[in-house]
């Protein structure tokens, strides 16, 4: 009985042994993690996750992970922007100006420029060279191309230059020749208006003379009604 139980106690010791140094010297099960990202360009946002594990416990421990992960992603920026060019007057003595513009979408951008003659510029230049040569008339000719020009010419009593005629003569063809006027549009609606004004002003002196002729009327009617008491017969 004595040896069975030595030997149990030894084989006893030896595990308890054993289990210890297991515990020491054996490390913690780690899994095996494998990740891959992808990222796109698409019109839409998708996501997919996947995932298996196994774990298997032969004579110790085993853990094995597997996971896959895709992502797309829609990235847009904001479209470059189009740049107008600039147009510059080479000179100071030009009548010119430089006109541009663009415009900038996502598929496509377009801009484009151009000078303009500025007529106004031209005529005052045109007329300040007439005037140094000494042809004031002409000057003046010139400058009555522009209506607001014409215009004031007309209410100042000068009229402006027609063939050769100046002062009432020139006037007298401009009333005869009015179409040639270069106001001649807002010639046109302001004699519709005077003609409008004139109207109503005959229509209010007929209804005060009728009403002034109805008066006289009343008053004669009136007379003679008294005559008539005076002297009935």
């Amino acid at each position: 009985m004595s040896i069975g139980g030595k030997v149990n106690y030894y084989f006893t010791g030896i595990l308890i042994i054993l289990i210890t140094l297991l515990a020491f010297f054996g490390g913690p099960a780690r899994g095996d993690t494998t990740q891959s990202n992808v990222s796109g360009s698409n019109t839409s946002i998708e996501g997919g996750y996947e995932s298996t594990s196994e774990t298997t416990y032969q004579s110790g421990s085993e853990s094995t992970t597997t996971t896959n992960n895709t992502t797309n992603s829609d990235i847009r920026s904001s479209p470059p922007s189009a740049a107008a060019p600039s147009y510059n007057a080479m000179t100071q003595d030009v009548c010119a100006v430089g006109i541009s513009a663009g415009i900038q979408t996502f598929g496509i951008g377009v801009s484009g420029g151009k000078h303009m003659i500025d007529k106004n510029c031209e005529r005052l230049k045109l007329a300040r060279i007439l005037n140094d040569f000494g042809m004031k008339v002409a000057a003046v000719a010139i400058l009555c191309q522009d209506e607001r020009v014409f215009e004031s010419m007309i209410q100042a009593g000068t009229p402006c230059p027609i063939d050769g005629r100046i002062g009432k003569e020139a006037m007298s063809l401009w009333n005869k020749y009015d179409h040639e006027r270069p106001d001649y549009k807002v010639y046109v609606k302001r004699m519709e208006e005077r003609e409008k004004a004139e109207l109503a002003e005959q229509i209010a002196m007929t209804k005060e003379f009728e009403a002034m002729e109805n008066e006289r009327i009343k008053e004669e009617a009136i007379q003679m009604k008294k005559m008539e008491w005076v002297d009935p017969k």
